[in-house]
Order: structure tokens, then sequence, then C-alpha cells
């Protein structure tokens, strides 16, 4: 019925020490003794990570329910293994202050980064932050990466000990599919299917990278990371894809006529992509279910990839001390509320696929209480017994992880520039922006965000209520010095 109304139809044990030449009392070396059997090697105490992400993966998850098209059987199984967070929501709708706040372990209205451009680790200000892999690292993690970690694929001098390959979001061998106009497709902007050996997409040797890495024995437990480029633009996957789907059977979004006729002038300055065509340009030229395809199919490809690497994980002797973490920074639109990409405070920017699959904790389960990307920081600092960092924000879904309706009063917060922010309960979004407008929707009568509820006096209490969790530190601008230092 849902979709009815959003869619139009082991490790050994170290050896003990020879008796020491002082003549320590018996009942102590005995004591000792014992200690040493029972206590087990840092590799053997500390689960592994493997940390997969996504990159402008929205609900089209077939776990979520999103898309009755959408084909993920991996990212599924995956949910059964661990638990599914229904109501995640990233910390920024764009990639770089999403994946900063991610990796860094703060809210964009604390470091200052709020656009793609700033990269963090060039900040001051930043400089000193320990970020999530370095924190493992000190904690006696070697740690791996490989794709789309950080925004660009850069990411700080130092950061991880090995590093695979980070080919960017295009490569040699793709053909543009699309024509570029100025009004329409161009740049990134492009979709549709690339004929070259699937080997070579940089999400399958991405994943080939990992692969080998697992394959690996490790005598110390490692943080491994891998960042999948597709869906993000150019929408670009094997013929083979397209073809279970053809573009005559895509079903569309549900779009309806003045939907954004409720909502405050200054949405259409900040909720705008620069990049990305209108909606209009969709409609008139045809190219709207192509593009529905194309993300489709990108979505089955990573998927697939998530597949292999859960193979060879479960096939690899880290098999049961893994545990296993898949995101993405943040949703994506394909023309709901005539809205393309992300650059928005609404449901289906914010709204994110998260997975936690821990050794020891739930399994199978799903959790509706609102969480943050934000958490993955202090969670994965709980979850494998790190030293705690004072200096990060968010609170960890441990709890969760083993009740999964554990009482919560925690929102989700998500800000898109400087000071405006949206906070997201189990049942409302309320947004207010920098010019003291808003917007609140009741997601148990409105799933799509059509009516805007903030004018009505009736909602006043309830504004108060959720306006108190808006960030009270809202920082401006991080810059960059000369030269970019």
């Amino acid at each position: 019925m849902q979709f009815m109304k959003r869619f139009i139809p082991s490790v050994s044990r170290p050896s003990l020490p020879d008796r020491p030449a002082l003549h320590a009392p018996p009942v102590l070396l005995v004591l000792c003794a014992v200690l040493l059997a029972i206590t087990p090697p840092l590799s053997a105490s500390k689960p592994n990570v493997l940390l997969i992400a996504i990159d402008d993966l929205n609900d089209w998850v077939g776990c979520l329910g999103g898309h009755p098209q959408t084909k993920t059987p991996n990212i599924d199984r995956l949910a059964k293994r661990g638990v599914l967070f229904t109501n995640a929501h990233c910390q920024a709708p764009i990639c770089n202050p999403s994946r900063t706040s991610i990796m860094y372990g703060l809210r964009p209205s604390n470091s200052g980064i709020y656009d793609n451009q700033t990269p963090p680790w060039e900040i001051a200000a930043l400089k000193k932050c320990v970020t999530l892999p370095r924190h493992f690292a000190a904690n006696g993690y070697r740690t791996l990466t490989t794709g789309k970690i950080y925004h660009d694929s850069g990411m700080p001098k130092g950061d991880f000990d090995v590093i695979g390959p980070i080919p960017g979001q295009r490569l040699r061998q793709d053909a543009r599919v699309i024509p570029e106009t100025q009004a329409g497709a161009r740049g990134l902007w492009d979709f549709g299917p690339q004929a070259y050996d699937e080997t070579l997409f940089q999400d399958h040797a991405d994943a080939t990278w990992a692969i080998a890495q697992l394959n690996q024995p490790a005598d110390q437990p490692f943080f491994l990371s891998i960042g999948f480029y597709r869906p993000h633009v150019p929408l670009y996957a094997p013929q083979r894809f397209f073809d279970e789907i053809p573009e005559d059977r895509i079903l569309l979004p549900a779009v309806i006529k003045h939907d954004r006729n409720d909502l405050p002038a200054i949405v259409e300055r900040i909720a705008v992509s620069r990049h990305s065509p209108s909606h209009d340009w969709f409609v008139k030229t045809g190219n709207w279910r192509k593009a529905v395809q194309a993300y489709l199919a990108c979505i089955r490809f990573t998927d697939e990839q998530v597949g292999r690497l859960l193979d060879a994980l479960d096939a690899s002797p880290h098999a049961k001390t893994t545990m296993v973490v898949l995101y993405s920074d943040h949703g994506f639109f394909l023309g709901e509320k005539e809205h393309w990409a992300k650059q928005s405070l609404w449901e289906r920017a914010t709204r994110v696929p998260l997975i936690i699959a821990a050794p020891g904790y739930a399994r199978g389960q799903s959790s509706p209480r609102p969480a943050e990307l934000l958490s993955l920081y202090p969670t994965l600092i709980e979850l494998c017994g790190l030293s705690e960092n004072p200096h990060i924000d968010g609170i960890s879904l441990v709890p969760l992880l083993k009740h999964p309706h554990a009482a919560w009063t925690q929102p989700a917060i998500t800000t898109h520039y400087q000071n405006n922010h949206s906070v997201r309960t189990e049942r409302h979004r309320y947004t207010r922006y920098t010019d003291g407008s808003e917007e609140l929707y009741d997601h148990q009568t409105d799933p799509n965000e059509w009516t805007n509820l903030a004018s009505l006096p009736e909602h006043t209490a309830l504004k108060q209520e959720l306006a108190a969790w808006l960030p009270k530190s809202n920082t401006p601008q991080a810059a960059m010095g000369k030269k970019g230092k």
C-alpha cells in the first residue's frame, strides 16, 4: 500500500614465560600464570571492523521498502545479520560535510564544514582532531581503505596505514550516454549503461582489493573501510542491469502539482543543486524514466559488490570476529518534490540506510528510533572496547543494538549550511532556517512531506518542543588560509 502512495504504477594463546629467577611468592606466581593463560591477545579480544560506505543511496533498498523495483539481496542479508536502523539520517545532505561529520565525529555546526569545497584536514581548528581511523590505529588496529570514504577520495595525511585504489567518480573507459547541454545533463550528470569489462568498474576493483585484504592473516585487529561510488552520478552500470528493468516498465516517484507552494522562500535558494538538471528538463526531454532506471541499475550493481565482500568475509579466517557496518552518506531525490540530487532538508535527502552487524548483539531486527551517522564513531568505540575520545559529538547506538526498541529520546539532526537545521523524531520533522522560517511534517499521516504544517497555530507547542533540540552552536563556514593551509 505504501508503494501505491509513493509511486506511479581462531587465534593461538601466547606461551607462558619461563619462571623468573626472582624469588616471588609461590601463590603470586600461580596467579600470574593463570592470568596469562586466560587473557587473550589483542587480536582475539578486539573485533575487526569492515566499514562499507555507499554514495548517494536513499531508501531504495529491499529491506527498507523504498522502491518496488529495487533489488538488494546482499544488503538485505546483511540486515538479517544485525540491526537495521529504519529511521537513520545523515548530518548534512551533501558529501563533504556528511563524510567529515562521520570521520571526525563532529556536527557541521561545530566543525564549520558545510560545503564540498573545504577539506577538513586543511582547517587549522580541525588539525588536532583525531579521526575515526586514527583513533583505531592509536588503539592497536591496522587501518586500511579503498574507494570513497572522504569527499573526492582525499584524506588527511597518514589517516590510514594502507590505501588501495581511489580512482574517482569517472574512469577513462566511461563513455558519455546523454549529450551535454547547458540547460540539461552536463559534467557528472550522465546516466546509462557502459559496455567495458565489469572488472574495470571502480566499485568492482575496490571490492576486489578489499577482498584480497580480507583473505590475508592478521596479527592485529583491522579497521577496513571501503567506499563505493555508485549510485552517485554519473549513473553508470553494466548493460545487464539495465536489461533486468526495461525503461518502459519503470515506476516513477509520485509528484503532486504545487507541492512547494507552502514552503518558505529560502528553500528556493538553498535546496537547489547548481549542477543537476531541473525536473522540468527530465520531464520534457523524456529522461526521467531513463535516470530512474539508471539509478536502480547502479544500486543492483553496488549490491553485487557488497555480496562479494560478504562472501569473502564469510570464507575468511575473520568471519566470526568481524563486525560489519553499512551506511550511505546521504539520500537522493529523483523527481520527488520536483527536486533532483540532495541539497535539502527533506526526508529523501536526509534518510539513509544504516546496518550494524556486530557479533553478540541483536540479529535480524530493525529499530525505528532516530539514528544519526554521527553516532558511528562513539558506537564503534564502545563495540570495540577502545579508549574514549572526549572531543567528539554524538551518542552511542549500542543500547539499540542490544534492544532495538529501547526507550530513546535523541532525535536525528541534519544541517544544510550555517544555521539551517532539521530535527527528525520517530513521527515528525521540524526544520528551521537561518531567517526563522519553518517547515513541519507529520510522517504518520504524510510520509511524502507534501503538507507543511508549520503555519498552523495548533502545532505551536510541538514546534517549541522540537526546536529545543536545535544546535546551540552555529560555527561560521570554515575557511582555509593561503594556498589551502
